[in-house]
């Protein structure tokens, strides 16, 4: 029977160990392992190596390689369990060993879609301009299950939705001054939907908005949009198509019909 000869620390790798047999007549290399596989072992010179020993202890240095990968992919931020098992396929480990490393990921507290789900709303909460809805389907993707990600996304009250959501809205109005307001309102409701916020936040954010409305603002941007418009048409059209032209397009844009008529009064000639 095979015996240790001699286990050698690996040049490039210090916490790996050579381990080279002898059956009586010549030394050879056998196998490497880890510490961890090294020590749990009690791997020694002198000790008896038969085939079935040398196969359990490939067996377990491949398991405990695939767990440190898995331990590494967890050291740069929490992962669900989907992320990990996608994570461990992509890298082509043994379906065996994936179960097995999940299981011990999860009895060690390493791997919990509550945590992850819990963590992850508080993120995107203090980091992004998210409603609960997106988020929601973020985690879902993440392959938390539907049950967890909704307790999750409980803790986004409405409270702070609003808070968030007006605080959005008032950006995007300001940067909007060229549009009418109900287009611009339009625009902020859709922006607020896209976001994820709920239709009951978006709508009572579209209702404190009427502050927003600046009367003057409103006039210069459809000045604006208006002799954009009267240059357009004015090369095709005049008299009444003319005006019908650019009455139906500013009225498009969400100006009123007043304002409308005024402007077609003040600038376009009959």
């Amino acid at each position: 029977m095979r015996k240790i000869s001699r286990i050698t620390t690996q040049k490039k790798h210090k916490d790996r160990y050579n381990i080279f047999l002898n059956d009586g007549q010549k030394e050879q290399y056998g196998f490497s392992v880890d510490e961890a596989v090294l020590v749990e072992y009690r791997l020694h010179k002198g000790m008896e190596m038969d085939e079935a020993t040398v196969t359990t202890l490939i067996h377990q240095d491949t398991l405990h390689k695939s767990y440190t990968l898995a331990i590494n992919y967890l050291s740069y931020r929490m992962r669900t369990k989907k992320e990990m098992y996608d994570y461990l396929i992509k890298k082509e480990v043994d379906d065996e060993h994936i179960t097995h490393i999940m299981e011990k990921l999860i009895a060690e507290g390493l791997l919990n879609d509550q945590q992850f789900a819990e963590a992850f709303v508080r993120t995107r909460m203090n980091t992004s301009e998210k409603g609960p809805m997106l988020i929601k389907k973020e985690l879902m993707e993440k392959g938390v299950r539907d049950t967890l990600a909704e307790e999750a996304v409980a803790s986004y009250t409405y409270d702070m939705q609003f808070e968030k959501a007006m605080k959005l809205a008032k950006k995007k109005f300001q940067s909007g001054k060229s549009k009418s307001y109900r287009q611009q309102l339009q625009h902020v409701q859709g922006t607020l939907m896209q976001k994820g916020f709920t239709a009951d936040v978006v709508q009572a954010v579209a209702g404190e908005l009427q502050d927003e409305k600046d009367d003057h603002a409103e006039w210069q941007a459809l000045v604006k949009q208006g002799e954009k418009l009267l240059r357009k048409y004015q090369q095709k059209y005049s008299g009444y198509e003319l005006h019908n032209k650019i009455k139906e397009a500013l009225y498009r844009k969400g100006f009123t019909i007043d304002h409308i008529n005024l402007f077609l009064d003040e600038q376009v000639d009959d």
